[in-house]
């Protein structure tokens, strides 16, 4: 059964629906630590359609809703609009572009001096959130939760600096012993459909735990890439702080380096992060630990093309933006191995290695063991479904139409003497 989607169009800070228009071209990503973002096209082929478009698209206050069978699968803000007509007479278009709700906080300043000691990095991180919504003009509905973290922090934030609440959560999250965060959009019982800041420490996880999305390949898994990149992997560290009245000289973090990197046959590589506003070493050494660690443990990300409709899929897990991240483990047969020294994932232990042809040539018919690889998943638009099906039936009709052989011509087969001496 083919998939329904729909967009609809809401006043932001009050989410009262303006309207639902129909856009070709949708093109949706969510991510865990980035903001996702949300492209399409409005065609007016009427002035009705075109006033319709003209109350409801307001960038900068409209939110849009991306559902598919009454199910949300992305939720943001509308930033840009760009009204066009290619030749005259031509129906207008508008072209635009959304980012999720979280953007939001890109547009917010710290506006007042704000100080945090011995508090749950939850907490801190809900106080900021709060401040965004608590201005005249500034709830756009994010709803906060309560749970803790159990993980304590000291933090001092000054309005001089004018700091954007996104990178103040960015920063306080990118710690050792940090957490994960992000505006979870969904359509929970009563149907309202809600905007909820989701945290997770040290990852976000969900009610279905590690429950796993199996898919097969070939089969709904239409393609993939595996990137390989160790231009920024690094085996030592040190970052660098505010720098001091007295020395001018930049506070620095202690040197750190992965224990055993270079015993193990690793070269010695360098890396190096700055942090202009933090003044105490014991927060620049956090920082250092989580830059390092994120550095080394840098693993290959996967990406996919799935077929949603064999998939049966659901966008309940977005990809995380830094490397070692939230991914859904896929089935994916027949694939290369990974380059020495580098592992995809953590695997679960197996009773029975996974084996392919090289490993066994004399085999004639090897025993399909399942690889698992940890992968992200890319959204396929129903309209190009749509198109290479059309493509596909095209090609068929303009083979049907292929004029048939002249009778008196021979066999292709019987031109080099005949079937029986054929090689």
């Amino acid at each position: 059964m083919t998939a329904t989607y729909r967009a609809l169009f809401c006043d932001l800070c009050t989410d009262q629906v303006l309207d639902a228009l129909p856009v070709s071209g949708v093109s949706i990503e969510d991510y865990i630590g980035k903001t996702g973002t949300m492209s399409g096209t409005l065609h007016a082929p009427d002035a009705a359609t075109a006033d319709r478009i003209k109350a409801a698209v307001t960038p900068g206050r409209t939110a849009v809703w991306i559902e598919r069978d009454r199910t949300i699968w992305w939720g943001g803000i509308l930033w840009t609009a760009a009204v066009s007509s290619t030749t005259r007479g031509a129906p207008a278009k508008a072209e635009i572009q959304a980012a999720t709700f979280d953007s939001y906080l890109d547009h917010r300043l710290l506006t007042s001096n704000f100080t945090a000691k011995d508090e749950d990095q939850f907490d801190i991180a809900r106080r900021l959130v709060d401040f965004a919504q608590s201005s005249d003009g500034g709830d756009i509905g994010i709803r906060l939760g309560t749970a803790p973290s159990g993980v304590k922090r000291t933090r001092t934030y000054s309005r001089y600096d004018l700091p954007k609440i996104r990178e103040l959560l960015d920063k306080l999250a990118a710690v050792d012993g940090g957490f994960e965060w992000r505006i979870h959009c969904y359509r929970n019982h009563a149907g309202e459909r809600i905007k909820e800041l989701q945290l997770g420490h040290p990852r976000i996880t969900t009610s279905r735990g590690r429950a796993e999305t199996v898919l097969d390949y070939p089969g709904p898994v239409m393609s993939y890439n595996f990137p390989y990149d160790a231009t920024s992997r690094t085996t030592h560290w040190q970052s660098r702080g505010a720098t001091s009245n007295t020395s001018n000289h930049p506070l620095m973090s202690t040197p750190l380096h992965i224990t055993g990197a270079t015993e193990a046959g690793w070269p010695h590589l360098d890396g190096t992060s700055d942090f202009t506003t933090i003044t105490t070493k014991a927060v620049l050494d956090e920082h250092a630990a989580a830059d390092l660690a994120e550095a080394w443990t840098r693993q290959v990300v996967p990406e996919i093309t799935v077929n949603l409709e064999a998939a049966q899929a659901h966008p309940r897990h977005p990809r995380r933006h830094h490397p070692d991240a939230h991914r859904r483990r896929m089935d994916l047969r027949r694939l290369h191995r990974p380059l020495p020294g580098r592992r995809l994932h953590r695997p679960r232990p197996r009773t029975r290695p996974a084996r392919d042809r090289l490993t066994h040539p004399r085999r004639r018919h090897p025993r399909r063991h399942r690889q698992r690889r940890e992968l992200s998943v890319a959204v396929i638009p129903p309209d190009l479904l749509d198109r290479i099906r059309r493509l596909e039936e095209d090609v068929r009709e303009l083979r049907g139409r292929l004029p048939a052989p002249p009778a008196n011509e021979p066999d292709p087969a019987m031109r080099d003497g005949g079937a029986d001496n054929e090689p």
